[in-house]
């Protein structure tokens, strides 16, 4: 079993780092600058489980570290009905800076930093595959619980660039809840 899966599994990764290769990353990127704490304030998925939900959405606090060796750790609460959720992500760096790919026994992620300013905001896309499905997301990172104008225009023009329309996308309102460290 181990020599069928194996296989399988260089093969989606490859197809997964070929789909995520025209996506840019942003030039010059600065790891150190672009840590801290980030808000989700806009979000484009075509997952189906994220297209039924959207509507219900509000922001979360996303918290970006890097390990020594220049890995991304991860860490978001996001409101839920009932709770706060937690996640925790951990995704090694490529040999691009501003690329990461993350890979469990379920599922593979590629994580790219296609665009940021590091104090106001940051476009990031995501590609995650699990078996054969695959989905593309894009989020609106900023540093303020709120997104200007602009900076939303500049989110929805991306969209198209990955394949992602705006009716797929949901502009994630104010969250009071969840703040970091509660949940």
């Amino acid at each position: 079993m181990t020599m069928v899966v194996l296989p399988s599994l260089v093969v989606s990764l490859l197809c997964l780092l070929r789909a995520g290769a025209e996506v840019p990353v942003q030039p010059g990127f600065n790891a150190e600058k672009f840590a801290g704490t980030w808000h989700v304030t806009a979000a484009a998925s075509n997952c189906s489980v994220f297209l039924k939900m959207k509507d219900g959405m509000k922001s979360s606090i996303t918290t970006i570290s890097f390990t020594p060796v220049g890995d991304l750790s991860l860490k978001l609460i996001w409101p839920m009905p009932d709770k706060c959720q937690k996640f925790e992500l951990l995704f090694q760096r490529s040999r691009q800076a501003g690329h990461y790919v993350g890979t469990s026994a379920q599922e593979m992620r590629d994580l790219r930093v296609m665009e940021t300013d590091y104090s106001r905001y940051a476009i990031v896309h995501e590609l995650k595959q699990k078996g054969q499905d695959a989905h593309t997301a894009l989020q609106l990172l900023t540093r303020e619980q709120d997104a200007s104008t602009q900076l939303l225009q500049k989110f929805k023009e991306r969209l198209p660039t990955v394949g992602l329309t705006e009716d797929m996308m949901a502009i994630l309102p104010k969250s009071g809840e969840c703040q970091e460290g509660t949940g």
